[in-house]
């Protein structure tokens, strides 16, 4: 008689060896806990030691007996800077590496095998790796919809002439496409549109990406109906089984019934005087500062910010990261000077708490990247904000703040003192009331898509019940996979 055994369902989620993915998946990952499904969060050995030195996620998730850690090597030596300028190298290094992982982890007859893959779409490669092994993929892409629908539009963009551009007008507005026309100009696409994309290395790990969306199983982005309705619509008419589940850290906050402001998932230790500095300032008085986990930025950048900031006069907290400077500069001496020379009106930390920031009554702005992760975070909490983005989805968000949902102030493309004090008045003082309410409106939507009935949380049941019908058997020693309707 053949011995037969049902498999729990049992995901194995892989996101980019980065700050911004390691958090929106840890987030995912906590829901699908919550949800009772078994997860396997893979994560680089070095990002996985940062991770654990820094955040309280181990304590967090040992509450979830089915959930687990596992690490791999990204290849590369323990002093590599790891930054944004390296990241190519990071990504080529670590897939020599995950194929044969992911390989080996798909085909193990153990006894509880993975029964579906969640993975960033740059890892394109673990589609074809899912598909051959008969493992469902499901990408979960932690770009905003607007930037993952221009990817989707590539071809055609190509294909009309459009790219590569002629002629030097980056104010020139982009044709061919949809849902985007007359909003967008060459400058506000992702950074690598303005490149030769038959040679550069990110145009072509995005169209090895949208090459495979067609043969995953699914694909999941963070965001919300209200926010990116008209991008997610045409995102799923090229794929339909399109989950946003968006923002994940209110989806979580809403299953968990508890708040989630001491909760980290920082690879960077979060220094809490910062909050203790805004405690001692009034209501919305003060503008946070940070670019992110990646930028690195010149000196003389630096200092056409911080003279914009002081000739404000507007009260900032702004987080300058040990590895933030280009060159050879002393980090520890610029920042003493920087420090001394802010007393008063400014407080510089290496990194903050910024869920906590940004919640904190003291703060009414934010000047940021415009990553994803501080968009949404700064849309949750009703902050209007200031962007200065440099790389792919962060160039056409800030377009959207400034032009589309008008909740800030795009400076893409200008480093200048003048511009950023003045941007700081009109934020902080000028056009304070407009913007506020603006962002306030989002912030209320964002709140109610994650409420039982709305669309966030009614799409994050359907991805949770498409997972578990994904369910795989094993049987005299072999895996027979299985899909379930619900």
């Amino acid at each position: 008689m053949d011995h037969q055994a049902s498999i729990t369902p049992h995901v194995l989620i892989f996101p980019l060896p980065l700050q911004s993915t390691i958090n929106s998946n840890l987030q995912l990952a906590e829901l699908l806990c919550l949800a009772g499904l078994r997860v396997t969060f893979l994560n680089t050995n070095h990002n996985q030691q940062r991770l654990v030195g820094n955040s309280n996620v181990e304590s967090r998730f040992e509450q979830y007996p089915g959930f687990r850690f596992l690490t791999l090597s990204d290849g590369l030596p323990d002093d590599h800077p790891r930054t944004v300028e390296q990241f190519g190298d990071i990504i080529s290094s670590l897939q020599t590496l995950a194929e044969p992982f992911l390989k080996q982890m798909l085909s193990a007859v153990v006894k509880e095998p993975v029964t579906c893959v969640i993975l960033d779409g740059l890892f394109y490669y673990g589609v074809d790796i899912g598909n051959e092994m008969g493992v469902p993929v499901i990408t979960f892409d932690t770009v905003s919809p607007s930037c993952f629908w221009i990817y989707l539009c590539l071809p055609k963009l190509i294909e009309a002439g459009v790219l590569p551009f002629k002629g030097n007008d980056l104010d020139a507005l982009v044709t061919h496409l949809p849902a985007m026309e007359g909003l967008l100009r060459r400058r506000d696409l992702p950074h690598f549109c303005l490149l030769d994309y038959k040679t550069d290395q990110s145009s072509q790990a995005v169209f090895k990406e949208i090459e495979r969306i067609p043969k995953a199983h699914g694909l999941i982005l963070n965001s919300f109906e209200d926010l990116d309705g008209p991008f997610l619509s045409s995102v799923r008419s090229y794929f339909p089984k399109t989950y946003a589940i968006g923002p994940l850290p209110l989806n979580l906050k809403t299953r968990l019934a508890a708040p989630l402001l001491s909760s980290s998932n920082s690879m960077w230790e979060e220094d809490l005087t910062s909050i203790k500095w805004l405690d001692a300032q009034s209501k919305g008085s003060v503008i946070y500062v940070s670019f992110g986990s990646l930028l690195v930025v010149s000196r003389d950048e630096i200092m056409e910010f911080w003279h914009g900031l002081m000739n404000s006069k507007v009260k900032f907290l702004w987080v300058m990261r040990p590895n933030m400077l280009k060159g050879d500069v002393s980090h520890d001496q610029f920042m003493k000077e920087l420090v001394e020379g802010c007393k008063g009106i400014g407080y510089i930390v290496t990194w903050a708490p910024q869920k906590m920031v940004l919640a904190h009554p003291s703060v009414g702005g934010f000047l940021t990247h415009s990553g994803w992760n501080s968009t949404l975070e700064s849309i949750i909490e009703g902050k209007p904000m200031i962007c200065w983005p440099q790389y792919v989805d962060q160039r056409v968000t800030s377009r959207l703040v400034n032009e589309f949902w008008k909740i800030g102030l795009d400076m893409k493309d200008i480093c200048d003192r003048f511009v950023v004090e003045k941007m700081v008045k009109d934020l902080m003082e000028t056009k304070k009331d407009e913007y506020k309410k603006s962002v306030e409106k989002l912030s209320k939507l964002a709140k109610l898509s994650v409420q039982e009935g709305g669309l966030s949380y009614s799409n994050l049941d359907c991805l949770i019940n498409d997972i578990k019908g994904l369910t795989r058997t094993v049987e005299n020693g072999k895996i027979h996979n299985n899909v379930t309707s619900y």
